[in-house]
C-alpha cells in the first residue's frame, strides 16, 4: 500500500455451528465496534432462515447489542473469497474450513487465537498480517474454543456473551 493510502475496511466472517448464538453475538459486537467493517455470520450446520435463539437475544440485550434482522445462514463456499478473515468460534469450525474449503484455510482461525496472535494495524495491511500467522498449518488447541451455549440456561448465554464481548474488544483494534 502506498504511503498515506487508507486501508480498505476489513471484511470479516464469523463462523459457528448453527449461526444462532456465538457467531451472531460476535458479529453484532464487532459491527458495533467497527461500523465501517463488513461483518457477516454463518454456520457449518444450519437450517437457513431461522431467527437467533431467545436466550441469545436476551444475552446480547443485557450488554447493549442487538441483531434483530438476523436469520441463520449456512456457510456458502462462493462467498468465502470475499472475506479478509474467517473467525471461527471453535477448533471444529477451523477443521471444517480446512477440510471443506482449503482455499481459505490461510485466512481462518479461532477468535481466541486471533486476539492473542494477530499483530495490530501498525504491522501493515490486514491481509499481510494474517499471512504472517501461517494459519493453514497451525495446530488448533483446546483453549481456543468459545463454548457453545446451546441447550444452556440464561446464565450460560450471558457468560458466553460476556466472554465474546471481551474477545471482540481485543480483536477490533487489531483489524
Amino acid at each position: 500500500m502506498a504511503l498515506g493510502a487508507v486501508a480498505p475496511p476489513p471484511s470479516i466472517l464469523f463462523l459457528c455451528t448453527g449461526n444462532a448464538a456465538r457467531s451472531v453475538m460476535a458479529g453484532a459486537m464487532l459491527a458495533s465496534a467497527r461500523p465501517e467493517a463488513t461483518v457477516v455470520t454463518a454456520g457449518t450446520h444450519v437450517i437457513d432462515g431461522q431467527p437467533m435463539s431467545r436466550r441469545t437475544r436476551q444475552a446480547m440485550a443485557t450488554l447493549g447489542f442487538a441483531a434483530d434482522r438476523h436469520r441463520s445462514a449456512q456457510l456458502v463456499p462462493a462467498s468465502l473469497g470475499a472475506f479478509d478473515l474467517v473467525v471461527a468460534m471453535a477448533g471444529e469450525h477451523v477443521a471444517y474450513v480446512r477440510r471443506r474449503h482449503p482455499e481459505v484455510a490461510d485466512r481462518c482461525a479461532t477468535l481466541r487465537r486471533l486476539v492473542r496472535d494477530l499483530p495490530g494495524p501498525e504491522g501493515g495491511p490486514l491481509a499481510e498480517r494474517v499471512v504472517t500467522l501461517g494459519l493453514a498449518g497451525v495446530e488448533v488447541e483446546g483453549w481456543e474454543d468459545v463454548d457453545d451455549p446451546a441447550g444452556g440456561d440464561k446464565g450460560t448465554y450471558a457468560r458466553c456473551a460476556e466472554s465474546l464481548h471481551g474477545l471482540i474488544a481485543g480483536l477490533a483494534p487489531r483489524l
